[in-house]
């Protein structure tokens, strides 16, 4: 798949005020700080197009892009930030519930994972979680550049086998790096089959 355009669309606090356009939906999540919108920008080519902060949390509502005018690439608040308030903790969950859940055109969530730290209780319950509520989705590691090789292959074993003692079959998974561009394409062409199995060039 080649992307000729990816452009910011809008932010909404609900998913009952996002777009029902009827096209195809697949949506980026993840613990904060976990390279989220670098993965979104290597992924659409577009180095400023998801705003990227050292600081975690930065977002805070439902934000779509459109590709092509084809499908959207929604991104959405991270899991397990401690340092906002219970209510606005709450609030952030609502939202990610809401979508999950109840947004129809969502082909896929892409859970992201950092590849450079032991499996992490809230990564894992997140998943389960998906798992149990037959929401759709794939799991992707992300920043397998920022520690040496053995150790991202540990962590990614760790984490495999943690998951196994929940899961039959384990979903399926992505290595990826927003630096080097690795997974880029997989990633790229596992969206372009799911589209064209929806009938979406």
């Amino acid at each position: 798949m080649i992307i000729h355009k990816a452009e910011y669309q809008a932010s909404y606090p609900d998913v009952r005020q996002t777009p029902d356009a009827g096209i195809p939906e697949y949506a980026f999540i993840g613990r904060s700080n976990v390279g989220k919108s670098s993965l979104i920008n290597m992924i659409c080519n577009h180095k400023g197009l998801a705003k990227t902060s050292q600081k975690p949390g930065k977002t805070q509502l439902i934000n779509y892009f459109n590709i092509d005018d084809k499908w959207y690439l929604v991104d959405l608040p991270g899991y397990g930030y401690a340092k906002i308030s219970k209510t606005k903790r709450k609030e952030w969950q609502r939202m990610i519930d809401g979508y999950l859940l109840q947004k129809r055109t969502l082909v896929t969530a892409f859970v992201l994972i950092d590849s450079n730290v032991s499996p992490q209780k809230n990564d894992l319950d997140f998943i389960n979680w998906c798992g149990n509520m037959q929401v759709p989705f794939v799991i992707v590691f992300t920043k397998t550049d920022k520690s040496k090789p053995k150790e991202v292959e540990e962590n990614i074993e760790a984490f495999r086998n943690t998951l196994l003692e929940e899961w039959e079959e384990l979903p399926q998974q992505f290595i990826t790096s927003a630096n080097d561009k690795k997974g880029r394409d997989e990633l790229l062409e596992f969206i372009s089959n799911l589209n064209q199995k929806i009938g979406i060039g």
